[in-house]
């Protein structure tokens, strides 16, 4: 078994930590924390976690803009604290990734500063600069903006997303103006030791991988990525050979690039090409203009899901010949959270969907209790819309409902304070919740090899606009079909469906009600999922 098959098996937990546990009543979530949580965590049937940044920041893009990359933000703990965690995880049989940002930092990062003098110096070239601070960066591929006045040097500064996080230099693959570097220029090429000098650091404290901010951006004026994969390419021969273990995840959200670079798993990403919002949220929950979203796990019906699904087989495809994978995500940190769309039946069916999928699932923390987006906070570390869907997390009907010790005015975030949330001491208690639902879904996941990750699909039916969902799914021992109706009315199934198959499990209530028609054909009843056996 390969050091880095255990990803094949893996249930990822996703931690934002400032708003998952608090352990010194401070309001703010922490590394001991989730510490005490890893039960909790281990007990839904997670056996891996993707921790959100948790290095020194500013916090001016909720620690995506890192000032230290070497150093816990103290507000989370210590380095210590953090190296336990990796201990209480791996004695658990859990692994844990960190979050690597490597296209920028914040401007309170030193190199930043020391970049910003008029003198040479080993950081001049650590990030991108024009020649002259009347010129910006616009119609330059893969740059968003300039920080353009206040230092010491001539020139602007490149930044990736907001006006706090320069870009760093990996060069252009297309050199067009004086003061562009190639990817191979002395100042890119340091770029790239530096970052991997940041992963020796943390591997060898014990961190198992990174997920990876931001991947498909690093080299600038590359179209077609080439020379991002080229770079990532050389970042997994560092890797191989000094840590073989290391387990790489990409936010690409094109699995043939990112797969192709070296990268072991890609997200289906809420945007670019991936038409992933039209399976679980809709129209004004999906950060689009003008967007026309109706969900396809919605019980009102009129969603299409065969866009999403003509692009997943594509891209499948493409990795399982590379030997990667793809996870389809609950949701994450940039989306609106599922509850705000679906109701708790509803998610069922979208959770047995997710969980029974090739590849490797991604639980947003909250999305297994059907945590909702919070309504009209204001923007908190440059979250904006997204704020609503990073609220603490509700573990049980104590104050700030079991976050937190501190004054709910203290909370990093302000909490559900409606008087039906959910926790998940209640959830646990009601055998038919929708965590323990998720709780048995991933249970029937493990103990069948036809719903694995590297498991083959065939979709056996999906037209465009119409319900229901068919696929197969097939290993070298057995073979599963699964048969989603996520609409309140009944719904037949036209694909041959063996008569000897035999019910393995079913979600709704209604889905004991499963029959056949005159002509034979499978009837499945309103908001159920049906897995039959082979």
């Amino acid at each position: 078994m390969g050091k880095r098959d255990w990803l094949k098996e893996a249930i990822f937990y996703e931690i934002y930590p400032q708003s998952f546990c608090d352990s010194n009543a401070d309001g703010i979530g922490d590394i001991q924390g989730i510490i005490s949580k890893l039960d909790y965590i281990q007990n839904i049937g997670c056996n891996a976690i993707w921790l959100n940044p948790c290095f020194d920041s500013p916090f001016v893009d909720a620690g995506y803009d890192v000032r230290d990359y070497y150093r816990v933000a103290e507000r989370y703990g210590t380095n210590e604290d953090l190296k336990r965690l990796f201990t209480e995880a791996h004695r658990r049989g859990m692994h844990v990734l960190l979050d690597l940002v490597p296209g920028h930092t914040s401007i309170e990062c030193e190199w930043f500063k020391q970049s910003q003098k008029a003198e040479r110096n080993e950081f001049t070239d650590r990030y991108i600069w024009s020649s002259s601070v009347w010129e910006g960066f616009e119609g330059v591929g893969n740059i968003m903006g300039c920080i353009r006045g206040g230092t010491e040097r001539e020139g602007c500064c490149a930044v990736n997303f907001y006006n706090a996080q320069p870009a760093l230099n990996f060069g252009f693959y297309k050199v067009e103006k004086p003061w562009q570097q190639g990817v191979d220029s002395a100042g890119a090429k340091a770029t790239r030791e530096a970052i991997k000098d940041i992963m020796r650091f943390w591997l060898s404290l014990g961190a198992d991988g990174f997920r990876v901010d931001m991947a498909h951006s690093l080299v600038k004026n590359d179209e077609d990525h080439k020379g991002t994969i080229a770079l990532w390419k050389d970042f997994f021969a560092f890797l191989d050979k000094e840590y073989p273990a290391a387990v790489m995840v990409s936010e690409w959200g094109e699995a043939d690039k990112s797969l192709e670079a070296g990268f072991q798993m890609d997200f289906v990403l809420h945007f670019g090409p991936s038409h992933y919002l039209e399976l679980f949220r809709k129209e004004n929950e999906s950060n689009v203009a003008n967007s026309k979203i109706k969900p396809y796990f919605s019980r009102n019906g009129g969603g299409d899901a065969k866009a999403f699904f003509d692009v997943y087989l594509k891209n499948l495809s493409q990795s399982a010949d590379k030997g990667g994978l793809i996870c389809i995500p609950s949701g994450n940190h940039d989306m609106i959270r599922m509850a705000r769309t679906l109701d708790a039946e509803e998610m069922k069916i979208a959770f047995a969907f997710i969980l029974t999928m090739p590849g490797v699932p991604f639980i947003y923390y909250g999305d297994e209790i059907g945590m909702k987006y919070v309504e009209g906070l204001k923007s908190v570390e440059g979250g904006y819309v997204r704020t609503g869907s990073r609220s603490p997390m509700a573990f049980d009907t104590t104050a700030n409902a079991g976050f937190s010790a501190a004054k709910s005015s203290m909370l990093y975030i302000a909490q559900d304070e409606s008087k039906s949330y959910i926790n998940a001491q209640t959830e646990l208690a009601d055998e038919n919740s929708l965590l323990n639902e998720v709780r048995r879904l991933l249970s029937l996941r493990k103990s069948h090899s036809a719903l694995g990750a590297t498991a083959k699909i065939e979709l056996l039916q999906l037209e465009k606009d119409s319900y229901p969902l068919v696929y197969k799914r097939e290993s070298a021992d057995e073979t599963v079909f699964a048969l989603f109706n996520p609409v309140g009315q009944e719904s037949v199934v036209s694909a041959a469906i063996p008569d000897d198959c035999e019910i393995l499990y079913t979600v709704g209530k209604s889905a004991h009600a499963l029959k056949r028609n005159a002509s034979g054909a499978l009837v499945l009843p309103p908001v159920c999922a049906v897995f039959l056996k082979k």
